[in-house]
């Protein structure tokens, strides 16, 4: 008699997964651990020319005293603020978005709060901001604030990024300039030198962006940073044969030396509260005020439009908001202990996301770049403008796709709508885009008798812009 046999083949295990992918969660997302890789890479070399900017901004103005910051201070600060709190960002936020001493806020410590105030004092405020805005991250408030605005609003801040980062690129490539008697002139702007593209500067950008152009509608692999590294050798190889001016900032010249000593003199400087006492408490509450303001829609504006790119929004809502937010404050809170001045998510992470980035990965290895930079800074002196501005260029345009998802036909968006878009790259602000954008939204709201569609947060949002446009004036009034 034949046995029956009971026992079955079992079914294949299932594949296993990295412990790293997982983490991450690279391959639900739709990525690889290449593409990751390769985005903060790309993210880094976009942004490491801050490392070498920021110095010149706050080294370019003294304090109450007349003390003045030293180049290899700020340098040490700015990479360990940038190379910490985006490290931070990949492995709590899990979100490819870089961060590092913002531009413009930069300008407001170094030529409104140190005049009035020492150094250690002026980065006392910027904890305090970052204080500021970590406890409206943890109560919740920030993601309320955000969730609270309108789609369309928060797409037009995505299109008015992309215009501002691309505006970036062309100033920065020196593809557009400043008109040298603007007063006097109905033009403000200009291409090139004198209306015209001449110099291997620009030779270098345009060829880059060419490159990139078709990498990127190619879909090579690897496009952007392929780009940026080819431009960057041409630089140097023109740089090195012609011994050409016009580079900016960075001189792409093969680096006398490899690795630099770090000065860490900033560290820890601070003075909370004697900004207070010697600007005065109304002017620090100022000051105070329209640091957190920056700080807070700068970063909302960029982590929405770059998290859009990158598809990390469900429903209207960033996944992972509330965790990103409390790393955005830290990153402020952490540019004034480093003295560094406040760090924000930046507008270059786009580049990295432009070349596949989706995970917190991309973040890591950013971070890790500037980690390494605080002892490597000839290396990343190497990159000039011209050859990292093309991918802001791409990049921006292809933000513009989002237009698409605007309703133009009604008009209670339409103007609100154009208003972000339009101020955000023409007045080189984030907030004063977002900030024209609430208050008209609202205005034809109250203007339609439809207050009740707006909301008691949005209201007072609104409300709060109007103050921050205004503020100059009642000051100037009250004086």
């Amino acid at each position: 008699m034949t046995q029956l046999r009971t026992d079955r083949p079992h079914p294949p295990d299932p594949p296993r997964v990295p412990p790293v992918d997982r983490f991450f969660k690279i391959t639900t997302r739709g990525s690889t651990l290449g593409r990751e890789v390769r985005g903060g890479i790309t993210t880094f070399v976009a942004m490491c020319y801050i490392v070498l900017l920021n110095p010149l901004v706050l080294g370019a103005s003294t304090d109450i005293t007349g003390a003045r910051l030293t180049t290899e201070q700020v340098t040490t600060a700015t990479a360990l603020a940038a190379g910490v709190t985006t490290v931070l960002m990949g492995l709590v936020g899990n979100a490819p978005l870089a961060l590092a001493a913002g531009l413009g806020v930069n300008g407001l410590v170094a030529f409104q709060l140190a005049p009035e105030m020492t150094w250690g004092q002026a980065f006392g405020l910027v904890v305090l901001e970052g204080v500021c805005i970590v406890l409206m991250a943890v109560s919740g408030v920030r993601e309320r604030i955000i969730n609270a605005i309108p789609m369309p609003l928060k797409t037009a801040i995505t299109v008015g990024i992309g215009l501002y980062i691309a505006l970036v690129g062309l100033v920065s490539a020196g593809f557009v300039t400043r008109t040298p008697d603007a007063a006097a002139s109905t033009v403000p702007v200009r291409m090139g030198t004198d209306g015209h593209l001449a110099g291997w500067p620009i030779a270098v950008f345009c060829a880059g962006l060419l490159l990139m152009i078709v990498l990127v509608s190619r879909r090579i692999p690897g496009a952007v940073l392929i780009s940026i590294t080819v431009a960057t050798v041409l630089a140097v190889v023109v740089n090195e044969s012609f011994a050409v001016d016009g580079w900016g900032l960075v001189e792409p010249a093969v680096p006398d030396h490899l690795v630099s000593t770090p000065d860490f003199g900033l560290l820890g400087s601070v003075d909370l509260f004697g900004g207070f006492a010697s600007a005065g408490a109304v002017t620090a509450t100022v000051f105070l005020f329209t640091l957190v303001l920056s700080g807070f829609f700068d970063a909302m504006g960029t982590i929405t439009s770059v998290s859009q790119e990158a598809g990390l929004v469900r429903d209207g809502r960033v996944e992972g908001m509330g965790r990103i937010l409390c790393v955005d404050g830290v990153g402020a809170l952490a540019g004034g202990f480093t003295g560094a001045s406040p760090n924000t998510v930046f507008l270059e992470s786009a580049a990295g996301v432009g070349e596949g980035a989706r995970t917190g990965l991309a973040s890591v290895v950013t971070g890790a770049l500037f980690t390494a930079t605080l002892f490597l800074t000839p290396i990343a002196a190497v990159v000039p403008a011209q050859a990292a501005a093309p991918a802001l260029v791409v990049i921006g345009g292809m933000m513009m796709a989002q237009c698409a998802k605007v309703p133009w036909q009604d008009v209670d968006f339409a103007i609100p709508v154009f208003l972000t878009i339009a101020l955000i790259p023409f007045t080189y602000s984030i907030t004063n885009g977002i900030g024209a954008g609430l208050v008209s939204y609202v205005l034809i709201k109250v203007a339609k008798r439809r207050i009740g569609e707006v909301g008691w947060l949005l209201g007072t949002l609104a409300a709060v812009f109007f103050a921050y446009f205004a503020v100059e004036g009642i000051m100037a009034a009250v004086s």
